[in-house]
């Protein structure tokens, strides 16, 4: 009779911290292009908190997508899907963290003479660091639905689910 592997498995932390930032991310440019449209305060101030959180989640997800690749690194059929994934996931960490880091500098006013310039900036970054987003969601699917990448597959007779 098979046993079931622990769920706890290193390979299962990406897709347990990938999906809130992928969300946060997401959402926060939507209220970016909110914002910029409506010209109103309170949706830049959300659409930043949002970006914060998003992007110390999308550093996480990048952690523990490195961890998972030393599990499954090495089972794929195409690693070459991998390789495009991680490096989508870092592009969109990259720009996510540089729209951060000028969302502060926006709402601690320190570029006060290129205020309308740097939320333009913010919200391209946002924009493509949302269009990478989708493209690294797109390569972490095919990872898992075609060549199950960390995915447990049963035994025919799924006996390993008796008792």
């Amino acid at each position: 009779m098979n046993q079931l592997p622990e769920f706890w498995r290193t390979e299962i932390w990406h897709p347990l911290s990938v999906h809130l930032p992928i969300a946060l991310l997401l959402v926060a440019a939507l209220f970016g292009l909110t914002a910029f449209f409506t010209k109103k305060e309170k949706w830049y101030e959300f659409s930043y908190i949002l970006l914060l959180i998003g992007t110390v989640g999308a550093w996480v997800s990048v952690y523990t997508g490195n961890l998972a690749d030393g599990v499954v690194g090495r089972t794929l059929c195409d690693p070459t899907v991998f390789e495009n994934h991680e490096n989508a996931a870092y592009t969109v960490a990259w720009l996510f963290s540089v729209a951060s880091v000028l969302a502060i500098a926006d709402y601690k006013n320190v570029l006060v003479k290129f205020k309308s310039y740097n939320r333009i900036l913010i919200l391209v970054l946002m924009l493509t660091g949302s269009g990478f987003l989708s493209y690294a969601g797109h390569l972490g699917a095919e990872l898992v639905y075609q060549q199950a990448a960390g995915v447990y597959t049963p035994s025919d007779d799924c006996s390993e689910f008796s008792e």
